[in-house]
């Protein structure tokens, strides 16, 4: 029997199902990797907000990555809610030893607006963090977080790139989702090195239902560069899987539904 390539998601719960853990591992599924998780915290979260949460202990995010790597093996690492310093550390400290691509998806703020990640952690992300990196995968909000560099149009998203280059991952994808309306005429993203240059366009579509969103475009990142695609490769394949997803988000609650991660399932493909 053939073994799929396995991906390890370091993360967050999202009870709702849309974002975190369990959109990571549905994208892994879709994608046709085997998916695995490290817990990292817990929240009670719907379409409307997320209403509580709680991080695990650092020895408890130590043994199951542990638990999993020593064992079962990795091919990718994406990681997305860490939000406390304690966490960042302790997850950079394990990703070090690691020899495999890395997605870090700087996680800071819930797509309703609820903070996810304590200021106190930044500098932890900025210095232990986003150095143990393949690719960091920042919305303009994070970006902002990180760096104080407030995008308004496409070349902002080079200045953030080259801020977001020096903390130390090896390339940079600037996720323009949220550029102002009139900035793009597409929904546009920067994959760079600092010295390659690729631009991500694909339709906007008007569905408000895109919960899980960024979540999704690493976890698929991830999941591609363990099928042994290179990083330009992965972030393509990745950019077409979250567009189709996000056209096909669907209502969920009184709130913001998620995005579709068996849209391909669905349409046939």
């Amino acid at each position: 029997m053939h073994t799929p390539p396995r991906v390890l998601t370091v993360a967050g719960s999202d009870s709702g199902g849309g974002a975190g853990i369990q959109a990571d591992l549905k994208t892994m599924l879709a994608l046709g990797t085997h998916g695995m998780s490290v817990l990292t915290a817990v929240t009670a979260q719907n379409s409307l907000g997320v209403q509580g949460a709680w991080d695990l202990p650092a020895e408890a995010v130590r043994a199951q990555f542990r638990s999993v790597v020593d064992d079962i093996g990795v091919q990718a690492v994406k990681t997305g809610m860490l939000s406390s310093a304690e966490l960042v550390e302790t997850v950079a400290g394990l990703l070090a030893g690691l020899r495999v691509p890395v997605v870090v998806d700087p996680v800071g703020v819930s797509k309703h607006g609820d903070p996810l990640l304590a200021a106190g952690a930044l500098d932890a992300v900025r210095t232990a963090l986003l150095p143990t990196a393949t690719v960091a995968t920042p919305n303009l909000d994070e970006v902002a977080q990180l760096t104080g560099v407030r995008v308004e149009d496409e070349a902002g998203m080079r200045r953030a790139a080259a801020e977001i280059l020096d903390f130390g991952p090896r390339w940079a994808l600037i996720k323009g989702g949220h550029l102002p309306a009139g900035a793009a005429d597409s929904a546009v993203d920067l994959l760079t090195d600092g010295t390659e240059e690729h631009w991500l366009r694909a339709p906007r579509h008007d569905n408000r239902h895109t919960h899980g969103t960024g979540c999704t475009l690493a976890s698929a990142l991830a999941a591609q560069l363990a099928k042994g695609d290179t990083v330009p490769q992965a972030a393509a394949a990745a950019k077409d899987y979250v567009t189709g997803a996000i056209a096909a988000g669907f209502r969920l609650g009184a709130g913001i539904g998620p995005v579709h991660h068996g849209w391909r399932l669905r349409d046939g493909h």
